[in-house]
C-alpha cells in the first residue's frame, strides 16, 4: 500500500515516522508546501520507505494531484482544508483518514459519492474528537439502556504560567473558537447548540495534573450518530482552575469579536489583535504538555445503575520527542489507515471512527494503542 500523509507538521512527521514501520506498507509519501518542513520529516523518520515531496495543498485540485497515485492519505492539515482533501480523495479514489471532525453534516453530503467511489473517509481521528468518540459508543455500546455520555479531553502544559494557565500547542486561530462557537451537543434524540463555555465543571484527575475544570464544547460527529442510542450527550474541554473565567473576560469584553474595528483609519479585527498578544503568553513554563481523557457513560446493565469509565493521562514524549498532544493525535490517525490497508476496515463512504472501533474492533485497537504508548484504563461501576 501506498499512502500519502498530507501536512509534514509535528503530527504529520509522527505518523510518517510510524506508518514506515509497518512491512505492509510499502512506501509514505511526505508532502507539504514548506521544502524545509518535508526535509526535517524524512529525517526523523530516518527510513528509505519516507519518499518527500514539496507541493501545495492550499486548494482541492492541488491535494487532487498528489494523491493520484495513491491508495490511502492522511489529513493533517487546518480546518480549512479538510472539505478540499475530502472531495479530492474521492475524485482521486483514494481513501482518506482526516484528523479534522468539523463540518461534519457537510462531510457527510459526501458519503454516496465516496461510495460510489469505493473509498473510505474517516473525519475525526485523533484524540478528541477520535479517541474520545469510540470511547463513549463502546460504552453506549455495552449498556442495556444508555442515560449520559460525557467526553471529557484536554491538553494541558506540564509546568503552566500565569496568568492563563495554558500554552498553545498546536494554532492558537482553532483554540480560540472554543472561546466563542456555541456547543454542539445531543439531548433527547435532538441535536442541541449550547452558548460558549456552558456547563463549567471542577475536576480532579491523577498526578502530575490535579484539579481542573472542564466547559462544554462541540461534540462533532458524535451528536449526529450517538443522538439516537443515549439520552444525554457532551464533549468538554479541560483547562486549569480559572482559564476559562478570565478567557470568557475578554470575550464577553469584545477581545475575541472577529467583525473589524476603526482604528486611527486601519480596519482591524479584534480577536486577530488578541491572537497576536495572546500567543506570546500562551507559550506554558516548557515544551512538556499533558493529554488528559475521561469519558464516562451511564446507563442500565442488567437492570442495574452503571457507569463505565475510561481516563488517559498521557505526558511528553520524550522518547519520540514530541508532544503529548501530537502522539495522542497523530497515533491513532496512523492506526486506523494500517487497519485501512490491512483491510480491517472496509466499509465504504464517510465512516465515523465511532462506527468502526466499537464491538470486536475495540479491544484490539486498545491494545495497539497500548503497544504505542497510549494507555487507556478502564472501570465499572455500579451505581446506588
Amino acid at each position: 500500500m501506498r499512502v500519502a500523509v498530507l501536512g509534514t507538521g509535528m503530527i504529520g512527521t509522527t505518523v510518517v515516522s510510524e506508518l514506515v514501520k509497518f512491512s505492509n506498507i510499502e512506501s509514505v509519501l511526505a508532502v507539504d508546501g514548506n521544502s524545509t518542513s518535508v526535509k526535517k520529516c524524512l529525517e526523523v523518520a530516518n527510513n528509505p520507505k519516507a519518499i518527500g515531496k514539496e507541493a501545495s495543498l492550499q486548494t482541492e485540485q492541488a491535494i487532487e494531484e498528489v494523491l493520484k497515485n495513491v491508495d490511502i492519505a492522511v489529513a493533517c492539515l487546518p480546518h480549512s482544508l479538510s472539505l478540499p482533501a475530502i472531495k479530492a480523495a474521492i475524485s482521486a479514489k483514494c481513501h482518506l483518514v482526516d484528523l479534522v471532525g468539523s463540518n461534519f453534516e457537510e462531510k457527510m453530503k459526501l458519503d454516496k459519492q465516496a461510495k460510489e467511489a469505493g473509498v473510505i473517509i474517516m473525519p475525526g481521528c485523533g484524540v478528541a474528537p477520535g479517541i474520545t468518540n469510540f470511547l463513549a459508543a463502546q460504552g453506549i455500546e455495552l449498556l442495556d439502556e444508555a442515560d449520559e455520555a460525557v467526553m471529557i479531553c484536554g491538553g494541558i502544559p506540564r509546568y503552566p504560567v500565569p496568568p492563563l494557565w495554558y500554552q498553545v500547542v498546536f494554532r492558537l486561530e482553532s483554540v480560540l473558537g472554543l472561546y466563542t462557537r456555541p456547543a454542539l451537543a445531543a439531548e433527547n434524540g435532538e441535536l442541541v447548540e449550547l452558548p460558549p463555555l456552558s456547563g463549567l465543571e471542577k475536576l480532579t484527575f491523577p498526578d502530575p495534573v490535579g484539579h481542573c475544570e472542564a466547559v462544554i464544547t462541540d461534540a462533532h460527529s458524535t451528536a449526529y450518530t450517538l443522538k439516537d442510542k443515549v439520552k444525554k450527550l457532551y464533549e468538554k474541554t479541560v483547562r486549569y482552575e480559572g482559564h476559562w473565567e478570565k478567557m470568557d473576560t475578554l470575550r464577553q469584553l469584545g477581545f475575541l469579536d472577529e467583525q473589524p474595528i476603526e482604528i486611527n483609519g486601519y480596519q482591524i479585527s479584534p480577536r486577530a489583535y488578541s491572537e497576536k498578544v495572546l500567543a506570546p503568553k500562551m507559550l506554558g513554563g516548557s515544551k512538556e504538555d499533558i493529554t488528559v481523557v475521561r469519558v464516562e457513560v451511564s446507563g442500565i446493565k442488567d437492570g442495574r445503575q452503571t457507569k463505565y469509565t475510561w481516563e488517559m493521562i498521557d505526558l511528553y514524549d520524550q522518547e519520540r520527542n514530541i508532544t503529548s498532544m501530537a502522539k495522542t493525535t497523530a497515533l491513532p490517525a496512523m492506526l486506523i489507515t494500517n487497519w485501512i490497508a490491512l483491510k480491517k476496515v472496509t466499509d465504504t463512504g464517510v465512516v465515523p471512527i465511532e462506527n468502526v472501533i466499537i464491538k470486536e474492533k475495540f479491544n484490539p485497537f486498545i491494545e495497539e494503542l497500548s503497544k504505542l504508548g497510549i494507555e487507556i484504563f478502564f472501570k465499572e461501576e455500579a451505581l446506588v
